[in-house]
């Protein structure tokens, strides 16, 4: 396969064929479950299949391994959101509890929201949460990460900009 030629349909079918059983093996390995290496095995592939226009490298098990890797990454942060969620809920009364669809729908509101502030700058994301969920002033923010509170309004600014930008590409 060519470092710099676009890849054809058919490779992508040679390439499964060659390599889907080792890569749901690697997979299994990661995750200890043969589903979800069974799930994501299938979302490399779609996700190589939206590169088609992107040449694949030298090595296709390397290739394969580093999408798979990210997407076992956000398996992992998933789970991790979804576990903290259901602590949470374990803490609701029965009588004020949401239906499932609206479970189902928090979560994955949260696991959107948990995305977009991993694409911030560390400092700006911390700001912003100590602001938002611990409702710190921007002189405390500024004390806790080392910075001036000038430098926090600028790490606030960023944050909404970000939030304000990722809803108008996700609305």
């Amino acid at each position: 396969m060519s470092a710099t030629a676009p890849v054809p349909q058919q490779q992508v079918h040679a390439l499964y064929n060659d390599h889907q059983g080792w890569l749901q093996g690697w997979l299994r390995g990661k995750l200890g479950n043969a589903f979800d290496a069974a799930d994501l095995t299938h979302d490399t592939f779609e996700r190589l299949l939206q590169k088609l226009d992107r040449p694949l490298l030298r090595d296709p098990r390397a290739y394969l391994t580093t999408i798979a890797h990210g997407l076992v990454v956000n398996h992992w942060r998933r789970l991790e959101i979804e576990r903290a969620y259901l602590d949470l809920l374990a803490t609701i009364p029965e009588h004020m509890a949401q239906s499932p669809e609206d479970r189902a729908l928090l979560l994955e509101a949260l696991c959107e929201i948990d995305a977009m502030l991993d694409t911030l700058n560390p400092k700006a994301r911390t700001a912003f949460l100590m602001a938002q969920l611990d409702g710190l002033t921007y002189g405390a923010i500024a004390e806790h990460i080392g910075v001036s509170e000038r430098m926090v309004k600028k790490y606030m600014a960023q944050a909404m900009l970000h939030c304000l930008q990722f809803a108008g590409e996700h609305a």
